[in-house]
């Protein structure tokens, strides 16, 4: 496991439910192919998980 990830928004939540669109808001992305770097813990993977079709992960 790394210590930290990667997170690019590669795909727009324009037409995405709105859980998903506060999801990847909370994750720190609000333009498209933006990179966060988040914390590897299980909470950040819950909602990496939840919004996989919209986002990239790289291990940092």
């Amino acid at each position: 496991m790394a210590d930290k990830l990667k997170i690019t928004l590669v795909k727009s939540t324009i037409g995405a439910i709105p859980k998903h669109k506060k999801t990847v808001e909370a994750l720190g992305l609000r333009k498209l192919n933006k990179t966060v770097e988040m914390p590897d813990n299980p909470a950040v993977r819950g909602m990496i998980h939840q919004v996989s079709h919209l986002v990239k992960v790289e291990e940092a």
